[in-house]
C-alpha cells in the first residue's frame, strides 16, 4: 500500500444557484470549512471534471486522493475512526461492499438512493453505483464472423477456440465475472471455465493490451471491458478500427455489468458535505458529465449514456446484483486451482 497519494485541492469557484437549489443544505456549505476529503479509486481525469463542477456549484472545496479501489478500501479498514476520508469513490463494487460489511459506511440518503436504478445500490443503503459498464468480447471482424461467436463465454474456453480467445485474469471485472459464474452455474462451472481459459486461451497483462493484440490480429477475441473499445474508437476513429464488440446472450455472464459507487464514511468529519457531493454525483448534474467524459451507462435512468451507447434497458446482464460480486477471496481460490495465480 502506497505511504502518499496524489492530492488535488479544488477551490472555491463560485455557487450555481440553479444547481444549488436541487441539493438541499447547499447554503450550510462555507468556504471556511475544511476541505471535503475524497478517497477515489476511479479515473483521475473524469473524478477532476466531476469535483470541479461540484465545487463551482456548491461552493464546497474537495480534496481528493488517489489510489486503486481495493488499496484505498484497505487503508480505510486500518485507519478506522481515525480515517481522514469523508467520502470513497470506487471504480468497483466489492470494495464498497466490504466496507459497508465491516460497518465502516454511513446509510446515504433516500434522496441519493431514490435517484439510481434499484438493481445497482446496495440493498441496505451504504452505498450506490455512480456509472457501469458491460463485459464483452471484442472481435477482430477479419478474423471471425459475428454470427460465429457463441452467445455464451463459457463455450469460449474450449478446445474449438484454442489460440482464439484472450483474457487478463488479473483485472478487476474478471474477477467479478469468476464470481458471478460461481454464482449462476456454480463452483464447479466457475472452475472449467478457468481451467478451459488456461488450457486453450491466451493471458494479457491489461484489458488495454489485450484489445491492441485484437486490432493487430495477433489473436481473434478479447474478454474486456465495453469502455476499452470505445477509448480506442474515439481515439483512432470507429472506420479505422479492425475490431468490433460482441454482447453476449441473455443473462450469461459474458455480459455482466459491474459498477462504480460512492460510498460516505460513517466517520466524516463533513457528513453533510459528503452526503451532498453523494447526491451530485447520481443526480442529473453529476451523471451528465459522466455520459460526456466516459463510454459507461450512468446509474441515473434520466440521464441517457454517450459515446453512441445503446440504452441500458438493451443489455441482457446476468440477473447478479454488484453486492454480491464481493467474493474476491473466491475469485483468487477458483483462479490459484486453475493455475492463474
Amino acid at each position: 500500500m502506497p505511504k502518499k497519494l496524489a492530492r488535488r485541492s479544488f477551490l472555491h469557484h463560485g455557487l450555481s444557484l440553479g444547481l444549488a437549489t436541487t441539493l438541499p443544505g447547499l447554503a450550510q456549505a462555507a468556504s471556511q470549512d475544511p476541505p471535503l476529503i475524497v478517497y477515489n479509486g476511479q479515473h483521475k481525469a473524469t473524478t477532476l471534471k466531476l469535483l470541479d463542477a461540484f465545487t463551482a456549484a456548491t461552493g464546497i472545496r474537495v480534496e481528493s486522493r488517489k489510489g486503486s479501489s481495493i488499496q484505498l478500501a484497505n487503508q480505510i479498514i486500518e485507519e478506522g475512526e481515525r480515517s481522514p476520508a469523508d467520502v470513497f469513490y470506487s471504480e468497483e463494487s466489492p470494495p464498497l461492499a466490504a466496507l459497508a460489511e465491516r460497518g465502516l459506511l454511513a446509510p446515504l440518503e433516500d434522496a441519493t438512493l431514490a435517484q439510481v436504478r434499484q438493481d445497482y445500490r446496495d440493498p441496505k443503503g451504504f452505498w450506490s453505483g455512480v456509472s457501469a459498464r458491460c463485459r464483452v468480447t471484442a472481435f477482430n471482424t477479419s478474423m471471425i464472423k459475428k454470427g460465429d461467436l457463441p452467445d455464451s463465454i463459457l463455450d469460449m474456453a474450449t478446445p474449438a477456440w484454442k489460440g482464439r480467445v484472450a483474457y487478463v485474469p488479473t483485472s478487476g471485472a474478471f474477477q467479478q465475472q469468476i464470481v458471478a459464474i460461481s454464482s449462476i452455474k456454480g463452483r464447479d462451472a466457475a472452475l472449467d471455465w478457468l481451467k478451459g481459459l488456461k488450457r486453450h486461451g491466451e493471458a494479457y497483462g491489461s484489458n488495454k493490451a489485450a484489445l491492441a493484440a485484437v486490432e493487430r490480429g495477433d489473436i481473434a477475441t478479447a474478454l474486456i471491458n465495453n469502455y476499452y473499445w470505445y477509448n480506442l474508437a474515439q481515439e483512432k476513429g470507429v472506420d479505422k478500427m479492425q475490431s468490433a464488440l460482441h454482447f453476449s446472450g441473455q443473462g450469461d455472464p459474458g455480459a455482466l455489468v459491474t459498477v462504480s459507487g460512492v460510498g460516505v464514511l460513517k466517520t466524516a468529519r463533513n457528513a453533510q458535505a459528503a452526503q451532498t457531493l453523494a447526491r451530485f454525483l447520481t443526480g442529473a448534474a453529476g451523471q451528465e458529465i459522466l455520459a460526456k467524459a466516459v463510454a459507461e451507462w450512468p446509474m441515473n435512468p434520466q440521464v441517457k449514456p454517450g459515446f453512441g451507447l445503446q440504452p441500458f434497458e438493451d443489455l441482457h446482464p446476468p440477473k447478479v446484483n454488484p453486492a454480491n460480486l464481493k467474493g474476491e477471496e473466491e475469485a483468487l481460490q477458483l483462479r490459484r486451482e486453475a493455475g492463474l495465480a
